[in-house]
């Protein structure tokens, strides 16, 4: 299973990064009862973060591209916490956060950017339950943030 879904991640032209570093005081991950909890992640496009609020100043594209962004990072997250990404079960729920002016209600269509790609990763595994919803602001300005609750195969 490694190497589909390291030939997947390939296909889909993503080099995982470092996962990010904690902004505050908590741990990016946490394994407990077969679950991998993952911390929200903010996304960053060749090292900068992609920061705006959609409806103002930002579209449903670039949002898309925000939330595969937060995706690739919860993949980065999971590798590092798992040690392998053999021993993700499932992606059982996303959490996005999407930064939005009042009238923005198109966060669905952008959560839709990090929950294809887990299902293009992952497969069927990667499809997942999931909540979207807009936010007045995020930390450091960013366009969204995506939080993840991953079952995990006994290691």
């Amino acid at each position: 299973m490694t190497d589909s879904i390291a030939d997947r991640i390939a296909a889909q032209g993503i080099t995982l990064p470092e996962p990010a570093a904690p902004v505050a005081a908590y741990v990016p991950a946490v394994e407990v009862g077969g679950l991998l909890h993952i911390s929200g992640q903010l996304p960053f496009d060749d090292g900068q973060l992609m920061t705006g609020r959609l409806g103002e100043d930002r579209d449903v594209d670039y949002g898309q591209k925000a939330a595969r962004a937060c995706g690739v990072m919860l993949i980065a997250q999971m590798k590092k916490a798992l040690g392998s990404l053999d021993r993700v079960e499932r992606v059982v729920k996303l959490g996005v956060f999407v930064n939005s002016a009042g009238a923005f209600t198109d966060q669905p269509k952008v959560a839709n950017g990090a929950s294809e790609l887990m299902e293009q990763v992952f497969g069927e595994a990667g499809r997942h339950a999931r909540s979207a919803v807009g936010v007045p602001v995020l930390p450091l300005g960013a366009a969204v943030e995506i939080d993840a609750i991953v079952a995990v195969k006994a290691g």
